[in-house]
């Protein structure tokens, strides 16, 4: 079985964390020995679903977290059973399985109990009468199954099998006191004890030992519509066996289920299990169905989950439940930030412009091609990251490599960007929540907390009507999430310069970091468009200073 992988970018994904997953995912997949999944953390912007949609290439499945979940535990994959099964089939399934329960369903598979060896050996210790059959409506099916038995005549018409169970080992006379209508049988070869009961009008006549049958009575069976099954076993063993017949919705428990699904997280597993103390609890999938049984074992045996981040390496960024994960490499070109790993990775990080630019030089260093969607995936992501070369993070590197994946692609690169930044920067329809979610990053600088959100646009203008609005929901988002700092990057692509709206504490202290002075909440920054280069790094200094 191929080990799973999963690849992911950051929270509130821009292109080239969702296109470099979604590369390097085929990179690893291609070599056969993984199964590695692309996933992202957050919503795809318009950008990046213009790229998408021009390349034909599906996104990356959404994830909220990697935390351990009842999906990823080698639970025991054990097929469900109907109500009416005997309980000494279902002992048999279990010893097959060797589990120590079977979940139950009804007709419609929805679980409705729980069968264990605890309540099949329970009920053995019960002194049940020799009414049980009736009062457990247990088949005729289940009997011939549970004695192995052979059918001799099964009427169209069977008569319920409701009375009681005897066994004929006496005279016909003393039959008679006995025996009743619809009883159940179980005798020998003795043609007038067997004569006495069919004429009694029971309901079942079981013969032991595999003997042979006059037809006399067979005749006289089917004309009274008696059933008659035919036993290997001896009438000892036959009467002690018998009632294993009875089905296990007679035995199983249906009260105070403790059931899991698929999407429980293991740790909150862990606590209702310590809190009861069944042996197995059944597993329920997502079209909630069952899809096996968990227990205290499968806890212990389980295995962290792997992944593989790219274009980020802050913890702050990264999926929930990272620090429960066994993380096998990080490919980045920010700074080196606090991801902590348990041993030693594959750690590529370079100054370029686009994670995606060191994704297909590792495909290229290594001889592959990448597939022609691939390659245009990979370019748009260098174009969407570098600002087609305007940003100052871009480098010759970038460059190469745009013309190199283009070339595979067949892709006019100058056409192609234009569509994209128009696609991706239009604003119609925005509301300031989605404007500072679309592309936001938290930077810890010391003792502080900094978020900064950033919003191409061709037309800054447009938002002038919305500037107050959203310089409040930026202090109420500051306040409730304890950011020190909170900055929202309004960049113009082609006039390359941004106007930075800031709110926090050291408001002003970050404006002087540019050699600005803050105006209302903001201030015009020409020239700058990194986030990673050209903001952070002044803010880191101011900030160390102070």
């Amino acid at each position: 079985m191929k080990e799973t992988i999963y690849i992911t970018g950051h929270k509130n994904p821009d292109s080239d964390s969702i296109c470099a997953a979604l590369a390097y995912a085929e990179y690893k997949n291609t070599n056969g020995e993984v199964n590695a999944i692309p996933v992202r953390l957050g919503a795809i912007n318009r950008e990046t679903k213009f790229i998408l949609d021009y390349f034909g290439v599906d996104a990356p499945i959404l994830i909220e977290t990697v935390r351990l979940s009842v999906e990823d535990l080698n639970f025991d994959k054990i097929a469900p059973v109907s109500s009416e099964v005997s309980m000494r089939m279902a002992l048999e399934l279990m010893k097959k399985n060797n589990v120590n329960s079977l979940p139950v369903v009804d007709e419609n598979e929805q679980l409705i109990g729980i069968a264990t060896i605890s309540d099949i050996v329970e009920s053995y210790l019960e002194a049940w009468d020799n009414t049980i059959l009736g009062r457990s409506s247990t088949t005729i099916d289940n009997i011939i199954d549970t004695l192995s038995a052979k059918s001799i005549n099964v009427p169209k018409n069977t008569k319920a099998i409701n009375g009681k169970i005897l066994v004929l080992a006496m005279e016909p006379k003393s039959v008679i006191e006995y025996i009743e209508e619809n009883d159940i049988v179980i005798c020998g070869d003795r043609k007038d004890v067997q004569e006495l009961a069919i004429n009694s009008n029971i309901s079942l006549m079981i013969i032991t030992g595999n003997v042979s049958i006059d037809e006399e009575i067979i005749e006289l069976a089917k004309e009274k519509e008696v059933t008659m099954i035919l036993t290997p076993y001896d009438t000892f063993t036959a009467s002690r066996l018998i009632s294993q017949s009875v089905p296990i919705k007679h035995v199983m428990s249906t009260d105070n289920l403790v059931v899991f699904s698929y999407d429980d997280l293991v740790d909150d597993v862990k606590v209702q299990m310590s809190q009861t103390r069944y042996r197995s609890y059944p597993v329920i999938n997502d079209d909630n169905k069952v899809a096996g049984l968990i227990s205290r074992y499968h806890l212990i045996s389980s295995m962290k989950k792997k992944v593989i981040l790219v274009d980020h390496n802050e913890r702050s960024q990264s999926v929930d439940g990272l620090e429960e994960c066994e993380i096998l490499e990080i490919i980045d070109h920010h700074r080196v930030a606090d991801v902590f790993t348990g041993n030693p990775i594959y750690f590529r990080n370079e100054p370029v412009g686009s994670t995606s630019t060191i994704i297909a030089s590792i495909l290229f260093e290594n001889g592959r091609r990448p597939s022609k969607k691939m390659a245009g995936v990979l370019a748009a992501a260098i174009i969407s990251d570098t600002l087609l070369f305007k940003s100052p993070t871009s480098t010759n590197t970038d460059r190469i490599v745009l013309e190199r994946l283009a070339r595979i692609a067949d892709l006019d690169v100058e056409k192609f960007a234009m569509e994209m930044f128009k696609a991706g920067t239009s604003l119609v329809g925005k509301t300031p929540q989605e404007l500072l979610a679309q592309d936001f990053k938290t930077f810890t600088i010391g003792e502080d907390k900094i978020g900064i959100a950033q919003v191409y646009t061709m037309d800054p203008d447009s938002l002038k009507d919305m500037k107050n609005e959203l310089v409040l929901l930026m202090e109420d988002r500051a306040e409730e999430l304890e950011y020190s700092i909170f900055i929202l990057m309004l960049t113009d692509i082609f006039a390359q310069a941004s106007e930075m709206v800031v709110v926090g504490h050291n408001k002003e202290l970050i404006a002087q970091a540019f050699g600005k002075k803050l105006i209302g909440n903001s201030f015009y920054a020409q020239g700058i468009l990194s986030r990673k280069k050209q903001v952070v790094p002044p803010i880191t200094n101011a900030l160390t200073n102070n």
